[in-house]
């Protein structure tokens, strides 16, 4: 019953997820990553409870909405959303931040329970604003939106061989404290389905692109039609972002397992919460916008 809920779940939302990411305008999509990341922050405070932790909620919440809010506001803006002026502005509201909820943290009793909280947001807008504030820049460059395709079918091909090879035939426990069902063959699997995946988009770059632009699902910037690149950069970029997302998805399983619970949420049938959902992205979207940002660089 839980992998049919997981698959009918899967079918709905991946036909709209790649709608609204190939289709959508970027004021819609920010704001769309903003409800996510928001949804995704409240679970984790949720789970930071059972660490003893009290978050502050309301200055997060407010600090990291406005953050998508201005991304949403000047969506053409090119001096914001370039790679140079995105890394300014999260680095802005990152260090603001810091502040922000220093100054709220001082109205906190008792004393010592302030600090952990401060700690708690500030990781929240890193670990989970920024990154998902990442992929909205990454639609903005040039070939954004190929790029954030072509990382988000890795990703999902990662996991759903590694659900679907490592739960029945795994063997080898790959973190047994942190996550008991994780194993190193599923991970393997993970890997070489996400390579495959990686170098069969970047193969076919042309025809997809060319049959998203018929589709009216791209516009011309946005897609591949040069000849396919060259393996060795795109085996490697697929291989960093795979394991990206699996220590992402590890990451998320410690905070979890601390917390002594199995999911963050039950927003999404047989999926868990939004945070279980896009835990591997939080890893591998700043990883491939770090990429993308240094080859506009190298340019």
């Amino acid at each position: 019953m839980e992998l049919v809920k997981r698959v009918l779940t899967a079918l709905v939302l991946i036909p709209l997820v790649l709608l609204l990411v190939l289709r959508a305008p970027v004021a819609v999509l920010a704001l769309v990553a903003a409800v996510i990341a928001l949804l995704a922050i409240h679970e984790l405070f949720q789970l930071s409870q059972a660490y003893g932790i009290r978050p502050l909620q309301a200055p997060t919440y407010v600090l990291c909405g406005l953050f998508f809010l201005l991304l949403a506001l000047y969506p053409g803006a090119t001096d914001l959303l370039s790679t140079a002026g995105f890394t300014y502005f999260a680095l802005s509201f990152a260090v603001l931040g810091a502040f922000i909820f220093l100054a709220a943290g001082m109205r906190r009793d008792p004393l010592a329970s302030g600090f952990p909280a401060v700690a708690l947001s500030a990781f929240a807008f890193l670990f989970i604003a920024v990154p998902m504030g990442s992929l909205v820049q990454l639609r903005q460059q040039w070939e954004g939106s190929f790029l954030v395709l072509y990382l988000l079918v890795l990703v999902w091909a990662g996991d759903i061989f590694a659900y679907f090879i490592g739960k029945p035939f795994g063997r080898h426990s790959m973190s047994p404290r942190i996550s008991p069902h994780k194993t190193w063959e599923g991970a393997f699997a993970s890997l070489l389905a996400s390579i495959g995946v990686g170098i069969a988009m970047f193969h076919y770059a042309p025809s997809i692109s060319r049959f998203l632009l018929e589709a009216r699902l791209i516009e011309q910037r946005d897609g591949i039609f040069s000849e396919p690149r060259s393996l060795i950069p795109v085996l490697v970029l697929s291989v960093v972002l795979n394991v990206a997302a699996q220590l992402g998805d590890l990451g998320e399983s410690l905070i979890k397992r601390g917390a002594g619970a199995k999911d963050s949420g039950r927003i999404l049938p047989g999926h868990g919460g939004m945070l279980d959902r896009i835990d591997a992205l939080l890893f591998a979207a700043p990883v491939l916008w770090c990429y993308a940002a240094w080859r506009v660089m190298m340019q």
